[in-house]
């Protein structure tokens, strides 16, 4: 049997890592048909029974294309947070599932996602750089790459230039062109929502309402106010893995007794995490903190010596002793503590490839602290060393699920997250949610 090594570099821009070979074996791959029915019966055992996805989940080009149509774009995914576009003119170039996206806060302060092709010719009408060295009427601002800041788009192939909103202004020399409106080439607008500040996306325009999905979460993260949070810390990560591996990785806090032994496992130990019921649309993992790890942070915070942001004030009792991680179905994370959210950002290339931006959000009240850089310094530290363990084993995961010796394993009770996920595949595969047409699982506490 065959079998074909592509190299992958495992990173982000300043940080170098090892290079990990993927080795894809030449085997017949079963149909998307097969995999999805050993996901339904995967997703009907008790947790007690229960047994990780099937490799080609991870693996098969033709099951990764049925995620991208049933879920993936059929869903909400979240593209921003608006602190990153606070003002009109400001935008993002974000690419996402092959459509190049400009996210802008228009001149009459609404947020839209707009596609950045152009209708004329189908130029990219802001391409990597934003076009060529002193060309248009966009500036790059900080923020990271593709931010910038414009009062119109300009398109560099025939000068197409259009407004905030997407309307085209002006489209030289067409006068000739018999039936030609102006209306009739905006640029296309995608269906956009505004939740707790972050911004999302619908790209097929079919889902039902953000608002409704995110009621469970709207309640657990009241505390936070995240809209009135700002995003002072983003990394981008090329991620040589499935994405339902990253997914799976976060949310399940058994591995924290292996890959996090040094950072994660002395403050929140994996025998003392649980998992909240079953939802329809969302899942939360509650982690709390060692009750040393808990009396140093207070003694750290009450003679100064601690390294975090100041606590928010407004979170209750139980998120004051804990960090939790959240999903809402199918990609959007969030991990959060008593003085930050931190926010992934993940982006499905392909079968085996994903974009990851790690963000770190804090309130107005860490900004204001006089050692704000230095605490920001050491909250990316940790962010950077804790997903540095998981960029290895995720990394590894993807090349096992590629050999003929994986033999499918057991899951444990502290991966009950991956469980649910078995579950909530199932269901889309339905054409329903988890919760919907069976019953919905208990609490672990």
């Amino acid at each position: 049997m065959s079998a074909v090594a592509e190299s992958n570099v495992v990173g982000n821009s300043g940080c170098g890592f090892a290079e990990y070979p993927i080795f894809r074996k030449a085997r017949p791959d079963r149909t998307v048909e097969d995999i999805l029915a050993d996901i339904q019966h995967a997703a009907d055992l008790p947790l007690a029974q229960g047994i990780p996805l099937p490799a080609e989940a991870y693996t098969t080009e033709a099951f990764y294309n049925w995620e991208v149509e049933n879920v993936l774009r059929a869903e909400w995914l979240c593209l921003a947070h608006r602190s990153q576009i606070p003002n009109p003119g400001d935008f993002l170039n974000i690419d996402i599932l092959g459509e190049p996206l400009i996210v802008v806060h228009g001149k009459d302060g609404q947020i839209r996602v707009l596609s950045r092709v152009c209708p004329h010719r189908a130029m990219d009408i802001m391409p990597p750089g934003f076009g060529y060295d002193g060309h248009g009427p966009a500036d790059a601002r900080e923020g990271g790459a593709g931010c910038g800041h414009t009062r119109l788009f300009l398109c560099p192939y025939h000068h197409w230039s259009f407004e905030l909103d997407g309307s085209l202004k002006a489209c030289p020399e067409m006068q000739n062109a018999e039936g030609f409106r102006r209306d009739d080439y905006a640029l296309t607008t995608f269906r956009s929502e505004l939740w707790n500040g972050f911004i999302f996306v619908n790209l097929d325009g079919k889902a039902g309402s953000l608002e409704a999905n995110m009621t469970d979460l709207t309640s657990d993260l009241a505390g936070w106010d995240m809209s009135k949070m700002k995003v002072v810390i983003e990394r981008e990560w090329d991620c040589p893995f499935n994405w339902k591996v990253l997914i799976e990785n976060f949310m399940e806090p058994y591995h924290h007794l292996g890959a996090h032994c040094r950072t994660l496992q002395p403050l929140m130990p994996a025998k003392d995490t649980w998992t909240s019921g079953e939802r329809a649309h969302s899942i939360r993992v509650n982690t709390p903190l060692k009750e040393a790890a808990l009396s140093e942070m207070r003694q750290q915070y009450a003679d100064g010596t601690t390294e975090g942001f100041p606590l928010i004030p407004t979170l209750p009792p139980e998120h004051q002793v804990q960090w939790s991680a959240y999903l809402s179905y199918p990609t959007f994370l969030l991990f959060g503590g008593p003085d930050r959210m931190i926010w992934y950002r993940l982006d499905p290339i392909t079968t085996d490839r994903s974009r990851l931006i790690t963000t770190t959000l804090v309130n107005e009240e860490a900004l204001a602290a006089p050692d704000f850089e230095k605490r920001k310094a050491a909250a990316e530290k940790m962010m950077i060393d804790f997903h540095l363990e998981d960029m290895e084993v995720c990394t590894a995961v993807q090349r096992g699920f590629y050999s003929t010796g994986y033999r499918r394993g057991r899951l444990s009770h502290l991966e009950m997250p991956i469980w649910l996920i078995e579950r909530y595949l199932a269901a889309r595969s339905r054409n329903t949610w988890p919760t919907y047409d069976r019953p919905a699982a208990p609490s672990q506490r």
